[in-house]
């Protein structure tokens, strides 16, 4: 019903009808607040005027009252949270099997590519009717990630990754925005999402050029810096074993027992020396300043590729690192 709307953006993904939704409650709850309140005014203003003899009654204590100004705002605002704690949850919890783009902000565009290699900027590709999970990260300044379509918006920052998911439901053309103050060409900083029949991007797939995947590409960057000769899947590795890790609890030296998500691997090949795995020697190299967002990228979805898929066979290309022997992968 909002779609002809002139302020009342497209809803075009899956999320949109949720995030309307306690959008329109809660500007109703605030509008009818808001005129009981100036009836109120109005009411007791014209019945209470400047008048001899005439004045509004003390009340001096009514549990009654005191029960029912505290139990209904409470249940409103237990409810607003429990919802709104929902959608969030939601929308932060990227589906299992989603479509992964890497993103990278910088001032003045976004630099986005595919797992399959394919590269692109201020314009997204993707598929209708399949989840899409955004890994995103920027090589400068704060920026954010905006699309009103699909009623999403995630910060972008320097040093980490965040990320954010959608399904399309529409085919068509999506604004986006940076909707982060940025510098002095912020408002330029728009590109457009283009979701696409499912036989159509798989034309435009095929077409795009790409020089191999990502995970390929991230593996070619891990023999050029040596990585290979450390980090391997026999005992003589003088690094971590990488067969298996991602998504995995790695014990540390200092005792603390963290996740070894896109964080942990960027955050271990920038500055190696932050989080250093028990039964081994703080020795790896800083590679900070010496990749860019594109080959740490890269390198990510290398070792994520090195992760068994559920059903047992490879997920993606069959890499491994140099010394293993050509077995299947096993989860360490």
């Amino acid at each position: 019903m909002f779609d002809t709307f002139p302020l009342w953006p497209t809803r075009a993904s899956t999320t949109a009808g949720s995030v309307d939704a306690l959008f329109i409650f809660l500007v109703t709850l605030s509008a009818l607040m808001s005129l009981v309140i100036f009836t109120m005014i109005m009411v007791f203003a014209v019945r209470y005027r400047r008048r001899k003899g005439v004045a509004a009654e003390q009340i001096e204590g009514s549990t009654a009252l005191e029960v029912t100004w505290s139990v209904i705002p409470l249940f409103i605002f237990v409810v607003i949270f429990v919802w709104g704690a929902v959608i969030y949850f939601k929308e932060r919890t990227p589906p299992r099997g989603a479509t992964e783009v890497y993103v990278v902000a910088k001032q003045w565009m976004w630099k986005l590519q595919h797992e399959e290699g394919q590269r692109e900027i201020n314009e997204l590709h993707v598929p209708l009717g399949r989840d899409v999970k955004m890994i995103l990260t920027s090589q400068d300044v704060i920026h954010s990630f905006y699309v009103p379509a699909f009623r999403i918006k995630q910060d972008v920052l320097p040093g980490r990754y965040t990320t954010a998911w959608f399904r399309p439901t529409k085919a068509g053309t999506y604004h986006l925005f940076c909707a982060e103050y940025c510098g002095s060409q912020h408002s330029g900083m728009i590109g457009q999402v283009v979701v696409l029949e499912p036989a159509q991007y798989e034309v435009w797939l095929s077409g795009g050029g790409a020089s191999g995947t990502m995970a390929s590409n991230g593996q070619n960057i891990f023999q050029q810096l040596g990585c290979s000769t450390c980090h391997r899947s026999d005992t003589q590795g003088r690094g971590p074993d990488l067969v298996g890790l991602f998504g995995k609890p790695v014990q540390l030296e200092d005792g603390r027992v963290v996740t070894a998500d896109e964080n942990y691997i960027r955050e271990s090949i920038l500055t190696p020396g932050a989080k250093v795995v028990s039964g081994f020697k703080p020795i790896m190299p800083v590679f900070q300043g010496l990749v860019s967002e594109e080959q740490l990228n890269a390198l990510v979805a290398y070792v994520k590729s090195l992760n068994p898929s559920p059903s047992g066979a490879a997920g993606g290309p069959t890499v491994v690192p140099s010394g293993a022997k050509p077995q299947e992968p096993k989860v360490q």
